[in-house]
């Protein structure tokens, strides 16, 4: 346990509770929402997937229902334990502890055993923000995604009006505008510290550009606010749902505001 990446380490922590300290939240649902819109429009029914940083894998479980194959990796082995509970008796989805890093790794294993590539990828909700060095994820992903696949990725944006006000509510000066710093950002959770880095669109085409082409970005939570207005938020659900209405309208033309932004590249 003491030789996971401390960003695994912290998360490895809190994986029994994960689900009931997030799920709940409407703010959360209301992104959710809208990221699983943009899988399904992306991957087609019977397409074979690869998750990173899959957590507890209720994306990669719901994925599996709607008809997708889904092979989800985490760095937490704890999280895999989660997950790997719900999946029994699912044919079409598993989990396996791979971090980001080590999607190389991974590659060699799958080229060993002859298995083929992947019609396409995902990592949801922020997990490749923990990860400070992205040139291994990317060769890594290079090497498990036939020609054509869509590879999505959902990060933190880096100009998020909803966390400025609500950290400026509740008089934490310090995080609203930390989004825009340089480098790794020491973060906390559950009392254990790793660091966050907050990618630019820059990074993540410079990373990817020898095997991915860019094809296009929208805003996730434009409007509907951070996980930091919880739990107040989620006492005012006609307020969640027209914030979410105005992000079904307005997430594309806005994408660089979102509390995430969702990336869609093409492997070349």
């Amino acid at each position: 346990m003491g030789e996971l990446p401390p960003a695994a380490f912290a998360f490895d922590s809190i994986a029994d509770i994960y689900d009931s300290r997030f799920t709940p939240w409407l703010s959360v649902a209301a992104q959710r929402r809208a990221v699983r819109r943009a899988l399904l429009r992306s991957f087609p029914p019977g397409a074979q997937l690869l998750e990173v940083g899959g957590g507890t894998g209720d994306d990669a479980l719901w994925l599996a229902g709607q008809g997708r194959r889904v092979l989800m990796t985490d760095a937490s082995p704890s999280m895999v334990r989660v997950a790997s509970d719900k999946f029994a008796g699912h044919a079409d989805v598993r989990a396996e502890a791979a971090a980001a890093e080590a999607m190389e790794a991974l590659a060699d294993r799958r080229a060993f055993a002859g298995e083929p590539l992947f019609d396409g990828a995902y990592s949801v909700f922020a997990s490749l923000n923990c990860v400070t060095d992205l040139a291994p994820f990317a060769r890594g992903m290079g090497r498990l995604l036939r020609p054509g696949a869509p590879l999505m990725l959902v990060i933190f944006g880096t100009a998020c009006p909803g966390e400025v006000i609500v950290e400026g509510i509740r008089r934490r000066p310090r995080n609203m505008l930390r989004r825009l710093a340089r480098g790794d950002v020491p973060a906390r959770l559950s009392g254990r510290h790793f660091t966050v880095r907050y990618h630019r669109q820059r990074d993540l085409r410079q990373a990817l550009a020898p095997w991915f082409a860019p094809a296009g970005r929208q805003g996730i939570g434009v409007f509907v606010p951070p996980s930091a207005a919880e739990p107040w938020i989620s006492g005012h659900p006609r307020f969640v749902a027209l914030l979410e209405t105005l992000d079904r309208v307005l997430s594309t033309p806005l994408a660089a505001l979102g509390d995430h932004i969702l990336y869609r590249f093409v492997r070349r």
